[in-house]
């Protein structure tokens, strides 16, 4: 397979060199026999291949918003990180983009007021150590104070 062949993965299709973070774009849809429709959003804090988020704020806004956000909305099925460090995917259950985008940023609001990492602790988390409030916190403020950027994914 060379770098220009497509693939069965949406991520993997997606130029990441013409992309300009941060950004939050339907990644995919899909529509399930019974009729509900799985929405899944990349939530993009950093320029690929140019930065990425730390593990330690990673780790903290997964927890944070996985929690966080379930206070807005019944719809959220996951909230994931990327492997690559540059942002977050969120699963959900018919949640439309300009829905998606209020709670989102309702929710990055929640994360800025928090005074803890829910979860982070070796009983519920498999590595309880891995979490930093205010990393996770400046990375939030970054993504937030450029939320009018976030409809536009091409650079």
């Amino acid at each position: 397979m060379t770098s220009r062949d497509q693939t069965n993965v949406e991520s993997f299709d997606l130029d990441h060199t013409l992309v300009l973070a941060p950004y939050v774009r339907v990644a995919g849809r899909k529509e399930l026999p019974g009729g509900d429709v799985l929405i899944k959003y990349d939530v993009r804090f950093c320029q690929p291949n140019k930065e990425h988020l730390g593990m330690k704020a990673i780790h903290s806004i997964e927890h944070m918003t996985a929690h966080h956000m379930r206070n807005h909305t019944d719809a959220l099925i996951d909230f994931s990180p990327m492997g690559c460090q540059t942002g977050f995917y969120a699963l959900t259950l018919g949640l439309e983009p300009e829905a998606f985008m209020a709670i989102l940023e309702a929710t990055m609001n929640d994360l800025l007021r928090a005074t803890e990492v829910p979860a982070a602790n070796e009983v519920q988390c498999g590595w309880g150590a891995n979490h930093s409030l205010q990393e996770a916190q400046e990375a939030v403020r970054i993504f937030l104070d450029r939320k009018d950027k976030w409809a536009q994914v091409m650079a």
